[in-house]
C-alpha cells in the first residue's frame, strides 16, 4: 500500500468526491479524518466497514479556529498530518446566472469556500508539517479555469484563485520539504455535478477519450500526488478530464 501509515486529512469529505477521495486513501493504507460541515459519519462507516481507519470532524474550512481545531484533533488522534487534501468547495446547486445577476453575496460565499477555505486548513496543517519535515497538499482546482464556463463566473474565479493559491504557496512551502499541487477535474459525474445540469445531456464530442468522466477517474492522480511518487513535484495544476484540454 503506497500510503500505509499516513495521516490524511480530506475536507468536504462528507459526499462527492471527498468521499470518494477519503476512501481511495483509505485503501492504500491511509488513516482518515473526514472534514466537512456536514456530518462524515458515513464516510467515516464505509472505511471501518471496509478494514480501514477513519474519524470525522464537523467543521468549517471557513473559520480558521474549526481548521486548528481539525488539526489538533487529528494529531492528537494520529500523532500526525502527513496528507491534506482541499476538496471543500461550493459546487451543489449553484444555478448558471449571467455575471451581472449574481447576488454579491454568493459570489463572497463561493471565493471564501473554495478558496479561503483552502489556505486556512493550509495554514493549520503547516506547523505539524513542519515539524515532520515533510508534506503533501492537493488543492482542487478545475478545468473550468482553463476553459471559462457560461453562468458560473464566480466559481471559475474561484477555481483560477486555487491555482494561483498554490503556485505561491509552493514557494514558500518547498523548503519545508512540504509539496502542494492542484488536481483539475473535467466535468464529472458527481452529486454537484447532478444538482448543477442534467450529466447525460454532457458533450463528449469534444473529449477524445470520448465519455463522461467519472470519480474515479481522478483516483490515479490523487495518489500520485499524496505519495513520495511525486517528492519532486510541487506548484503544479494536472488536468483529468480525458483529454477535453490540453496545456
Amino acid at each position: 500500500m503506497r500510503l500505509k501509515d499516513k495521516v490524511a486529512i480530506v475536507t468536504g469529505a462528507a459526499r462527492g468526491l471527498g468521499k470518494t477521495f477519503a476512501a481511495a486513501l483509505a485503501r492504500e493504507g491511509a488513516k482518515i479524518v473526514a472534514f466537512d460541515i456536514a456530518d462524515p459519519a458515513e464516510t467515516v462507516r464505509m472505511i471501518t466497514a471496509s478494514g480501514g481507519t477513519a474519524r470525522g470532524t464537523r467543521a468549517d474550512v471557513t473559520v480558521e479556529a474549526d481548521c486548528r481545531r481539525a488539526a489538533e484533533e487529528t494529531v492528537a488522534a494520529f500523532g500526525q498530518i502527513d496528507i491534506l487534501v482541499n476538496n471543500a468547495a461550493i459546487t451543489y446547486g449553484l444555478k448558471r446566472k449571467p455575471f451581472y445577476e449574481i447576488d454579491p453575496e454568493e459570489w463572497d460565499r463561493v471565493m471564501t469556500v473554495n478558496v479561503k477555505g483552502a489556505w486556512l486548513c493550509t495554514r493549520a496543517v503547516f506547523p505539524y508539517m513542519q515539524r515532520q519535515g515533510k508534506g503533501k497538499i492537493v488543492n482542487l482546482s478545475s478545468e473550468t479555469y482553463f476553459t471559462g464556463s457560461h453562468g458560473f463566473v464566480h466559481y471559475v474565479a474561484s477555481k483560477a484563485g486555487v491555482v494561483g493559491l498554490t503556485r505561491s504557496m509552493a514557494v514558500e512551502l518547498g523548503p519545508h520539504n512540504i509539496t502542494i499541487n492542484a488536481l483539475a477535474p473535467g466535468f464529472t459525474d458527481s452529486e454537484s455535478a447532478r444538482s448543477i445540469d442534467d450529466v447525460s445531456k454532457y458533450d463528449t464530442s469534444r473529449t477524445p477519450m470520448g465519455r463522461l468522466q467519472q470519480p474515479d477517474d481522478l483516483i490515479g492522480a490523487l495518489l500520485f500526488l499524496c505519495s513520495e511518487d511525486s517528492d519532486f513535484v510541487t506548484g503544479q495544476t494536472i488536468l483529468v478530464d480525458g483529454g477535453r484540454v490540453m496545456h
